[in-house]
């Protein structure tokens, strides 16, 4: 009954307006608008409610006091922050590109909301079922770089400037081992439908453990180069440098105030979502529950009980890792995710075409390991501590 209780809300009140009356046609396009506006709602309520235990969980880890004035426990603190943003003045440089400067957050936005359409968030629960998803995913995603662009030179200030070109070198040089990652997992199923790829996965080993991509050799070296990626794509530590306050003020963003600036938070933490979703859905089984024996439990909470781990996951390593270095960022991806990516799609081909067996897999295993260190070792001592010599005048 929980199961299909968002289908069946959904059909009950599309049958309310073809008792009214309606035309067919209206009751389609405010079927449409219906699933639309549930859709951001759930995600915009994710980012309202992420943004507060994200700082609680920070506070926690640094051992020190998070958000707790604003209602019980510090929960309304996103209520405040957005009364705050709404209320405060937008100020626009003398000499910017004025339309630019407004169109720059609202491009920013329209990605990170489109993709939502193409997630399957449970069985019955794909608001828009394209045969090509995973594409559509990277083709929209990439508005985003132009967003970015638009924002650093419409405020007609250096410090922008050089932050949207390094925030673009940033996205362009993590999304090739992004996208071979995932090219990796729609091999493997087969199709690039994200429903596919999840019905797909619908296997137990034994009856018992789950057959998901991520605990498959070359699966686990396409995650961890996926999920590694997917970190610099929505600008999150130790990949923030788009924003590096202390070498740009914020980047793209130094012109922008008020609700515009707002805007740029709301992508990043729905474009955080996003990809959390489209990671669950590519390498841990989607809405399958881990264990045969859960079933019971509806498909839509298995997938957000994923999502929000994996979130969990993100800000966790934001409270433990440093910023990187910007040439050590690029490198990093260049010199070893990218290869390793192409490591983990050589492995797909030892373990699918010798037949998907224990000895495909140790072989695939052996390769991924093989191609660790070979990568791993030149790039771990050229970047590795010195000892240092002082040099004293005499």
């Amino acid at each position: 009954m929980i199961e299909e209780l968002p289908t069946r809300l959904y059909a009950w009140f599309l049958q309310l307006l073809q008792k009214i009356g309606l035309p067919s046609i209206i009751v389609d396009i405010v079927g449409a608008f219906l699933i639309a506006i549930s859709t951001c709602a759930v995600f915009l309520a994710l980012f309202a409610l992420t943004s507060v235990l994200e700082r609680k969980i920070l506070a926690r880890v640094q051992n020190r006091l998070g958000p707790n004035r604003v209602g019980p426990f510090g929960l309304l603190q996103p209520v405040a922050d957005g009364i705050k943003m709404l209320i405060k003045e937008d100020i626009i440089p003398h000499n910017a590109d004025k339309i630019l400067h407004f169109l720059a957050p609202v491009l920013a936005l329209i990605p990170s909301l489109l993709v939502l359409a193409i997630l399957p968030y449970g069985s019955n629960l794909v608001p828009v079922n394209l045969n090509s998803g995973l594409l559509y995913y990277f083709a929209i995603s990439a508005i985003a770089e132009i967003a970015i662009f638009l924002a650093g030179w419409a405020g007609n200030n250096k410090y922008s400037v050089l932050g949207a070109m390094r925030a673009i070198a940033q996205i362009l040089s993590y999304e090739l081992p992004l996208a071979t990652s995932a090219l990796c997992v729609a091999l493997a199923a087969g199709s690039l439908s994200l429903p596919q790829i999840v019905q797909s996965q619908n296997n137990y080993l034994l009856g018992l453990f789950p057959n998901w991509f991520l605990f498959t050799p070359w699966g686990l070296a396409a995650g961890l180069v996926f999920f590694i990626a997917a970190l610099a794509e929505t600008n999150r530590s130790p990949f923030d440098l788009p924003e590096g306050e202390s070498e740009l003020v914020a980047g793209h963003l130094t012109e922008y105030s008020g609700f515009k600036y707002a805007t740029f938070f709301i992508a990043e933490y729905v474009g955080m979502f996003a990809i959390c979703a489209l990671f669950v859905t590519l390498f841990l089984g989607g809405w399958l529950p881990p264990l045969p024996f859960l079933a019971f439990i509806p498909s839509w909470i298995w997938f957000f009980a994923k999502v929000c781990f994996i979130a969990f996951v993100m800000i966790w390593i934001r409270a433990t890792l440093p910023r990187m270095r910007i040439d050590h960022l690029l490198s990093f991806a260049w010199k070893f995710l990218l290869p390793l990516a192409f490591s983990a799609f050589f492995a797909l081909l030892l373990w699918h075409y010798l037949g998907r067996n224990i000895l495909s897999s140790l072989l695939s295993f052996a390769f991924i390991v093989a191609a660790y260190f070979a990568l791993g070792y030149p790039f771990t001592q050229r970047y590795s501590p010195r000892k240092r010599t002082y040099l004293f005048s005499e």
